[in-house]
Parts: structure tokens; C-alpha cells; sequence
């Protein structure tokens, strides 16, 4: 099957932002690769010292000025292990006349996106669960181009369209997870699931997801709040 990938190779990929999840740690958001000169430091012979920017942002869940770290992790002993062990990571096909539509539930973020704005086609507590006849062409795909997670996607005559062409973004969803656009690179050896985006995917910040450090909507059952965002 070919794959259509709209955000293609064809943008400065080391321009983009990046985003390092540090082990038993926050997220590190790399604003710019290329080394600038940082005020009041120097080194012992009186020159200028440069560095990449960047944040820290929270993923234990715990600290007092989210989205931005505060040390928290440490003193509640927060772990970045996945303890779901890729159990679930399977993607399924549902194929309909004029669409299929591929879903991994591993990856899911639980946003709701599709059931609520689609409910004749994704139909919760029903087998299968998803009907690709259930609406319009064009309603399902700008539906499945909601999901934020990228446990959904389509394909049309034996293309599937997975991606989209954005400029990279992380945006502090409320009470959920970060939501990341435009292919911001997720650095270090995090696995992605069976046919997930690498353009749109969501990151834990409740700190109790199953699959660190992509959300599997663990914020939902523990009630995870934000109220500064």
C-alpha cells in the first residue's frame, strides 16, 4: 500500500523543533539546533559560551507551574517506563466501498474527536466499532483527520493518507496530553505503534500512561487537572 505523506522531506528537517524524553524526567523541547551565544557565562579564558534553547516541559503530572518542570519528578519518584509491554499495539483495517479506515487502539488518546463527531460511523460498545459506510466520503475523512493521537487514518484506491502538511507545534491540551503537530521529532528510542503518524501524536503529562510517553488516556480515569491551562 502506498502512503501518502504530506509533511514529506521535502521541509528543512533539522530546522524543527525537537523533543528529547529524558529517562525518569521531563520532556526537553529543543526550540533551535544551531548554538547561540548565552548571557553571564563564560569560560575561564573570558569567551562567550553557546548553546542549543530549550524547555523542560512536565510529564510526571506533579509539578506546580505546568506545563514547564519544577523538579517534581524527582522527589515523588517518578518512572518513564512503559508497562504495557506493546501488548495492544495491533493495527486493524475496516474496509468499506469507498474507504478504509485503519485504527490502532495502543495509541489512542481518547479526545473523543471521532465518536463525537461522528457517531454513525464510530459507534462505541458496538462490534466492530467502526463503519466506514456510515457517513459521507468527505465526512469520514475530515473526521479521521481530527484524531490527534494517530491511532486513525484512511486510505482511498490503495493510498493512505496518514499525515498532514502543518508547521510544528505542541499545544498544552486541557487536563490531556501535549498534542504535537507538523513533525516535531521525538528523539531517544520511544517506540511508535503500528502504523502511527510521526507528523501528529500525542505525549503523557499525567504521568500515568501505560505507553510513556504517548497518551493512552490514563489522564481520564485519574482525573488529571490543569488549572493554570
Amino acid at each position: 500500500m502506498k502512503t501518502n505523506d504530506s509533511n514529506s522531506n521535502d521541509k528543512d528537517q533539522t530546522a524543527k523543533p525537537k523533543i528529547l524524553p529524558l529517562p525518569n524526567g521531563p520532556y526537553y523541547l529543543i526550540h533551535d539546533m544551531e548554538p547561540k551565544i548565552v548571557d553571564n557565562i563564560q569560560n575561564f579564558k573570558g569567551e562567550s559560551l553557546s548553546a542549543i534553547r530549550g524547555i523542560t516541559l512536565c510529564r510526571c503530572g506533579a509539578s506546580k507551574n505546568k506545563p514547564f518542570c519544577d523538579g517534581t519528578h524527582s522527589i515523588i519518584g517518578f518512572s518513564s517506563e512503559k508497562s504495557s509491554g506493546g501488548r495492544k499495539d495491533r493495527r486493524i483495517d475496516y474496509a468499506g466501498k469507498n474507504i478504509t479506515i485503519h485504527d490502532n487502539r495502543a495509541i489512542c488518546s481518547h479526545a473523543a474527536e471521532c465518536v463525537d463527531n461522528l457517531s454513525s460511523v464510530f459507534k462505541l460498545n458496538n462490534k466492530p466499532w467502526i463503519d466506514p459506510g456510515g457517513a459521507t466520503l468527505d465526512a469520514v475523512i475530515e473526521t479521521v483527520r481530527k484524531c490527534p493521537s494517530g491511532a486513525l487514518s484512511y486510505s482511498v484506491d490503495g493510498v493512505e493518507y496518514r499525515d498532514q502538511d502543518r508547521e510544528p507545534m505542541l499545544t498544552v491540551s486541557k487536563d490531556g496530553p501535549y498534542i504535537i503537530t507538523g513533525g516535531i521529532e521525538l528523539m531517544g528510542d520511544s517506540q511508535f505503534g503500528e502504523g502511527a503518524s510521526k507528523e501528529h501524536y500525542t505525549l503523557c503529562r499525567c504521568g500515568a500512561s501505560n505507553n510513556k510517553p504517548f497518551c493512552d488516556g490514563m489522564h481520564r480515569d485519574n482525573n488529571f487537572k490543569d488549572e493554570k491551562n
